[in-house]
């Protein structure tokens, strides 16, 4: 397997910039995944990194080799497309040994090789089946298993999952990752889904606009956004924003709000801030020396739990609460916050302000 690393990047289509300086470095063995909206340029990334793209600037290693005026044949990377790209008339089987033949491996090699990776995605009762004759999740599981016969370099996934019904992609993303723990290769996985990043990767790499925002962790990135955009994009309940500003001991809502300044926070008097609470950091069903007033805006059910809207003067404050919480809309009540998982902006350049220890 193989560390990738791609050094500022960019690649234009036309007056549209597509890679404006990425630089990601892909560590051996791991799970990657670059995670954006849609024209975020996550799919260029992809293809730039197997070669199908022709860089405008910048550079890719492959084990700190540079590999950028390498033919995709020379890269030696194995691309999973959402789109399948199954041969039609011909079996699964066939799909699978298509790489090796094009190697000229001979037949037993090429037996052995498939009934290894069909074992491995449990697709053996599918090696006589044309791609017609099988399910959306069936045929996913056929295309990974043709990039896996090969035992490439490393693996490009391009939202591999997309097409695949809810509950099909929950167990498909267990098996990628079971998978992955089994052949201990390096994946690198493109997806819209925060979901997806956030359960499957060692690290995530968040792109907006052809730049990267931020990599790390999930949990990093989740727990530390280093900006507004990153903060706002990442979580399946996005992250609250409220207008504010430091008054001495105390945050001012832009709205009229109090709240006691956090403890951890290094912000001067009178500057600008946004505070970002997350859903599952909020109540209002305790209560708590730090709250926000204000009114029932709206419930939503989502049957093991209750998103509950509150109108804080004009925005919006998200609260996950209990599925057992009601109320009517224009109710006044009041919001405990856990000042110490709160989040400050810079309300002008929207980044992460620094912390002292919290």
């Amino acid at each position: 397997m193989a560390t990738v690393t791609v050094e500022g990047l960019h690649k234009s289509f036309g007056s549209v910039q597509a890679l404006n300086g990425v630089t990601l470095d892909v560590p051996d063995g791991s799970f990657f995944v670059v995670l954006g909206p849609s024209g975020a340029g996550k799919t260029t990334t992809l293809r730039c990194i197997a070669g199908l793209e022709k860089l405008d600037a910048g550079s890719v290693h492959l084990d700190g080799r540079d590999a950028t005026g390498d033919t995709p044949a020379d890269r030696d990377l194995a691309m999973v497309f959402q789109s399948y790209a199954l041969y039609p008339r011909r079996t699964a089987y066939e799909n699978i040994a298509a790489p090796l033949r094009a190697r000229r491996a001979s037949s037993d090699e090429i037996g052995a090789a498939v009934e290894k990776v069909a074992a491995l995605l449990h697709i053996e009762r599918l090696l006589k089946r044309r791609p017609a004759q099988m399910s959306g999740g069936e045929q996913q599981r056929v295309a990974l298993a043709r990039a896996l016969v090969r035992r490439p370099r490393a693996f490009l996934m391009d939202e591999p999952l997309t097409n695949l019904d809810l509950k099909l992609r929950v167990e498909m993303r267990t098996e990628l990752t079971r998978i992955h723990r089994s052949l201990g290769g390096t994946f690198v996985y493109v997806t819209n889904d925060q979901v997806e990043a956030l359960s499957m990767a060692d690290q995530v790499a968040v792109l907006k606009d052809g730049q990267v925002q931020q990599v790390g962790t999930p949990a990093e990135v989740y727990e530390r956004p280093a900006n507004q955009w990153v903060a706002g994009f990442v979580g399946s309940t996005r992250m609250s924003l409220l207008a504010c500003r430091v008054e001495g001991d105390q945050l001012v809502g832009a709205e009229g709000w109090t709240l006691p300044r956090p403890r951890w926070t290094m912000a001067e008097n009178g500057r600008p801030l946004l505070l970002g609470l997350r859903a599952e950091d909020v109540s209002v069903e305790r209560r708590g020396d730090a709250t926000l007033p204000g009114e029932l805006y709206g419930l939503e059910p989502l049957g093991d739990r209750t998103v509950v809207d509150v109108k804080v003067g004009k925005e919006i404050l998200r609260v996950k609460a209990r599925s057992t919480v009601t109320g009517t809309p224009g109710e006044r009540l009041s919001v405990a916050v856990d000042l110490d998982r709160a989040h400050l902006f810079d309300a002008e350049s929207g980044l992460t302000l620094a912390e002292s220890s919290r």
